[in-house]
């Protein structure tokens, strides 16, 4: 093990001693314009987390990049293809989640850490409507994959439709930052549990039919499914249906779309303290590291699927 460990160091130090500079560089940058007083130790801390995993994200994205560029002369070309236009989406989606790990948000409430542009509700909304768009192209490309190879017309149907979704899971979501009102953030959510819910029930379907070099990649995508569509219903989902109920009780105005474009860009609520950050840490934290590494690992199926047959009709 560790001779291992020191074989694995010495081939990455170059990208390792990148990775450490990157960060210190970027954090001592975000530090100026931090408030003088930090309110809470335990938000710096998660804040440093999110910084550091935005850093070591993107240094895992370049590592595949040159594994994909290595083994391109002896990769059948449907696969690099295929792996390449994954590599792609991914580097949105990397980027993406890096730039939202460094300047953190929550959008109905207009929070942030940061008074700077680049906090704006409006600007990180953008970067993540194009990120998630992205990482779930790369999906509909998986399914479309492992559709065409087990000759699943239901799993290529859902990858026609996945895309789609989310798009309108976008747009709920950009209905709720505008007006500040948190249905959109349920419809959103609930959108994306769906999604999710699809998916998982086309592993189900494509599960007898898959060889068994395939089933634990299967495997792990069920058990993840799962746990995600769990947290979904039971977490985040009750956690925006609850801030709606309490908002309608309180008989609260919501801006119009007009108010909302203006507010999301100018309106800015710097804050460090525990309590506004507490429900956001979970799901933030859960999104910017095991999500970006699916992202990264779908980069890499051909490797632990069995030769596809890409039919080209169902």
């Amino acid at each position: 093990m560790y001779r291992i460990a020191k074989s694995a160091i010495a081939e990455n130090i170059k990208l390792i001693v990148f990775g450490v500079a990157a960060f210190v560089l970027l954090w001592n940058v975000l530090l100026c314009h931090r408030q003088v007083e930090l309110q809470s130790s335990g938000v710096v801390m998660w804040w440093m987390v999110l910084c550091a995993m935005g850093v070591v994200n993107v240094c895992s994205w370049q590592r595949c990049a040159r594994a994909l560029t290595d083994r391109r002369a002896v990769t059948r070309q449907d696969f690099y293809n295929f792996q390449r236009w994954q590599l792609l989406l991914s580097a949105v989606f990397v980027l993406g989640c890096g730039f939202r790990s460094c300047f953190p948000r929550a959008d109905v409430q207009r929070l942030g850490l940061i008074d700077t542009w680049a906090s704006s509700v409006l600007v990180g909304r953008c970067v993540a409507t194009a990120a998630e768009l992205c990482f779930m192209a790369q999906w509909a490309l998986l399914l479309r994959y492992v559709g065409y190879d087990v000759r699943s017309r239901f799993m290529v149907t859902i990858s026609w439709f996945i895309v789609p979704l989310i798009a309108v899971a976008e747009i709920c979501s950009w209905y709720a930052i505008l007006t500040t009102c948190y249905l959109g953030n349920v419809l959103e959510e609930s959108i994306w549990t769906l999604s999710a819910s699809l998916l998982l029930v086309g592993c189900l379907v494509v599960w007898p039919r898959c060889l068994a070099a395939s089933k634990p990649f299967l495997l792990a995508v069920l058990l993840l499914g799962v746990i995600y569509v769990l947290f979904m219903t039971t977490v985040d989902i009750p956690m925006y249906f609850s801030r709606w109920q309490a908002d309608e009780a309180m008989g609260r105005n919501y801006l119009s779309l007009g108010q909302g474009v203006q507010d999301a860009w100018s309106r800015r609520v710097v804050t460090f303290a525990w309590e506004e950050w507490r429900n956001e840490i979970p799901w933030m934290t859960l999104y910017f590291s095991v999500c970006v590494w699916w992202s990264l690992v779908l980069v890499h199926v051909p490797r632990w699927w069995p030769c596809p047959k890409h039919h080209t009709s169902q």
